[in-house]
């Protein structure tokens, strides 16, 4: 057990490096440009996901020579390696990002150097990571059978990592609200509604504590905070060459190019966080929705009104700026896109029941435990 523990910790502090990396990489593609395989972002995202890949298959591997004499009660055996089923899903799901590295490299020599996380190789390697990262909620409940200060603790980081991961992938949405507008104004909320309550329901079933996901967006912000820093840390040391002008000459609709415009009009930085408190603190009413709801007992009814809310913030905070304040959609397309948030919610709030429940059912006893 103290094994699993450990390896835990060390699990999560590998997501934490990685996730800056990859923020670090954003901006880095964003302000920069041009990019090798070298550059420091992405060591520190590889270094970590080297990182997990050990510690995952490590475990595994000695838990499998250790079978040889006495089997734990919660351990499977899967392609010849025994352990338990948190860290088999972790593994496989880091093999996934793994294996998405060499496709995006390939991918950058076919069709150029691109900022899009909707790549076919970064939705793989992002599916990757989202599993690994969904592994941890499952091993922190192997780690600590018993409830406790340290299970919670390491439920609600293992689940904000989960959401900052499914958090990335949401970020091409507000490319489309400001090219389209109309109903794609509204495409953050509408996909939130779909993937994000399955790291929120999850973090509130499985500590038993309805203001979870309270915890998991704090969480969330001061981790994305500290990578701001570290990025802005790591400019100022290594101070690289920008050829983002070249890129953007190259294709004026590109990713790069509309997140420029996008900042330009709003007077920040290309790839930056939200800034203001305000922003910070509107964040919490669609959490504080859910809370009231009880994603508990209610995870479906706590879903849609985190979606409904979360749409009411997000179109109002958003055409507030310089930049989307032309694209607010009219009476017409925002009613739409508030049904289509609402299917997806509900579409949601099912999905993350079910992925709650299943992880609930993984759990083994404590006294099994020991």
């Amino acid at each position: 057990m103290t094994l699993r523990r450990g390896a835990l910790w060390a699990l999560l502090a590998a997501k934490l490096v990685g996730g800056w990396g990859v923020g670090w990489d954003i901006r880095w593609h964003l302000l920069i440009g041009r990019d090798s395989f070298w550059i420091a972002p992405h060591v520190m995202a590889y270094a970590a996901v080297a990182a997990t890949a050990m510690i995952s298959l490590g475990v595994l591997a000695l838990e499998t020579w250790q079978a040889r004499r006495t089997t734990p009660v919660d351990a499977v055996t899967i392609v010849g390696l025994t352990g338990p089923r948190g860290f088999h899903l972790a593994w496989w799901g880091i093999a996934i990002a793994i294996l998405a590295a060499p496709i995006d490299d390939l991918w950058h020599r076919l069709f150029g150097i691109d900022v899009t996380l909707w790549s076919p190789p970064h939705l793989l390697g992002l599916l990757g990571v989202a599993i690994n990262t969904l592994a941890c909620l499952l091993i922190a409940r192997e780690a600590y059978p018993a409830r406790g200060w340290a299970r919670y603790l390491g439920l609600v980081i293992a689940a904000s990592t989960f959401f900052g991961s499914l958090s990335v992938g949401l970020r091409p949405s507000g490319r489309l609200a400001f090219l389209y507008g109309g109903i794609a104004y509204y495409s953050y909320p509408i996909l939130a509604a779909l993937v994000l309550p399955t790291a929120l329901i999850a973090a509130a079933r499985l500590t038993g504590h309805r203001s979870a996901p309270l915890a998991v967006l704090a969480i969330a912000m001061v981790v994305g905070m500290i990578g701001g820093w570290i990025a802005q840390v790591g400019f100022d040391i290594i101070q690289p060459v920008s050829f983002i002008e070249e890129e953007i000459a190259k294709d004026p609709t590109s990713p790069i190019a509309v997140a420029h415009a996008i900042a330009q009009k709003n007077g920040t930085t290309p790839g930056g966080a939200p800034s203001s408190s305000r922003s910070r603190l509107f964040a919490f009413v669609p959490m504080l929705i859910m809370a009231a709801l009880d994603p508990r007992r209610r995870p479906v009814a706590a879903t849609l009104g985190y979606a409904v809310s979360l749409f009411a913030v997000y179109g109002f905070m958003i055409g507030l700026t310089p930049a989307f304040r032309p694209m607010v959609p009219g009476l017409g397309p925002t009613a739409v896109a508030l049904l289509l948030t609402a299917a997806t919610a509900v579409a949601g709030g099912f999905a993350a029941a079910w992925l709650a429940d299943r992880l609930e059912r993984a759990e083994i006893s404590p006294s099994a435990a020991s």
